[in-house]
C-alpha cells in the first residue's frame, strides 16, 4: 500500500474507532458483545475477534503498524461505514446494531 493510502486508512481509523482500547476490552467482556455477530467458525463472532485485533493495534505506535494492520483497519472502516449507514429508527441504545457496532471499535451514541 501507498504511504498516502495509509495515511488516509489511519486518519479514517482513528475517526471511527471512538472507544479506547480500555473501553474496548471491558466491553468484550460483557454477554452483550458475546451475543451478536457472525460466528467465525470456533464460538467467537467475527466482530468479537476484529475488536482484540483493534485493541492491539491502537496501542501500537504509527511506526510500528504492519501491512496486516493496516489491512484489518480497512476493513474495520468499511464495516463501520457500511453498518452506520443501516442504522435503525428509534432509540438504539440496546440493540444489536449498536451491540454490533461497538465489537468493531464504534459506539454510535459517543
Amino acid at each position: 500500500m501507498s504511504e498516502n493510502t495509509n495515511q488516509d486508512i489511519y486518519s479514517d481509523f482513528h475517526d471511527l474507532v471512538n472507544m479506547s482500547p480500555s473501553e474496548l476490552e471491558e466491553w468484550l467482556e460483557t454477554e452483550k458483545s458475546k451475543s451478536v455477530g457472525q460466528d467465525s467458525g470456533d464460538g467467537e463472532s467475527i466482530g468479537h475477534k476484529s475488536g482484540r485485533k483493534i485493541i492491539q493495534i491502537k496501542r501500537k505506535k504509527k511506526a510500528d503498524l504492519s501491512d496486516n494492520d493496516y489491512e484489518h483497519m480497512q476493513k474495520v472502516n468499511g464495516y463501520i461505514a457500511r453498518h452506520k449507514a443501516q442504522r435503525p429508527d428509534g432509540d438504539v441504545k440496546e440493540t444489536n446494531w449498536r451491540y454490533s457496532l461497538m465489537n468493531w471499535g464504534h459506539d454510535p451514541l459517543k
